[in-house]
């Protein structure tokens, strides 16, 4: 598969075949297994600065929504049905707004980084916001409210400075993912449940959120030395 490196090739291929396995041997929903495949897909992509990864985020997150709703985390279920399905679109929008050229990069669009104060109001407005949600999931009887409520609160940070291109979005990304996993291990262990794809689905994301974070930084080195060089080829024809 062209622009595509072995690495990423080896980790879709490794997930796609546990997940499969589970579904077997385990007795795994097929909704789960489905959830699991489109997110593995649509994370991988958004690490390669795809613009494709949204389209399979409208099925990841349709499908993950209704599953969290089962298990009674209604914190994620509301996240992902009333937020990332919707953003799906806003997403597909605003990166074909913002497309680099391909020939002189291998991903689809400009890569961005956050200032040290953006950094600081982003941290004041997570741990307000996650204190607040928290007491409001708790109210309506929700399930791990505190770690649910820190989860959904960071992704919808990420989930915004992913669709307006921030590389930082990763490091968000690395906790969320790394939350949930703890999340869906206790939900499926006192819940008896049998969807632990989601359990897998989760453990791919921190990989690829590790990856993720790597890759954009090292895109957006190279957008800026092409971003240069071409002012640079400018400079020299104007003055020529």
């Amino acid at each position: 598969m062209k622009n595509w490196t072995k690495f990423e090739l080896g980790w879709l291929g490794v997930f796609t075949l546990v997940n499969i396995y589970l579904f077997f041997a385990w007795g795994d929903s097929l909704l789960g297994l489905i959830s699991s495949l489109t997110g593995m897909l649509c994370v991988v992509l958004v690490a390669k600065g795809k613009i494709s990864n949204y389209y399979f985020g409208i099925v990841q997150t349709g499908t993950y929504a209704y599953i969290s709703y089962t298990y009674g985390l209604y914190g994620e279920a509301m996240l992902n049905g009333l937020f990332y399905f919707p953003l799906q679109f806003v997403g597909i929008y605003l990166w074909n707004k913002n497309k680099v050229d391909q020939s002189t990069t291998g991903e689809d669009v400009k890569v961005k980084t956050l200032t040290k104060i953006q950094w600081m109001q982003l941290i004041v407005i997570a741990v307000i916001t996650s204190v607040l949600y928290a007491y409001f999931l708790h109210l309506i009887g929700g399930q791990q409210v505190r770690i649910d409520s820190v989860a959904v609160v960071l992704s919808i940070i990420a989930q915004i400075l992913m669709i307006k291109r921030y590389a930082e979005q990763w490091v968000l990304w690395i906790v969320v993912n790394g939350l949930s996993i703890v999340l869906w291990a206790i939900t499926l262990l006192q819940s008896g449940g049998n969807d632990w794809s989601m359990l897998v689905m989760w453990t791919a994301f921190l990989v690829n959120s590790i990856y993720g974070y790597v890759n954009w930084i090292k895109m957006s080195k190279e957008q800026d030395d092409v971003g240069g060089l071409m002012e640079s080829e400018s400079k020299l024809i104007l003055e020529g």
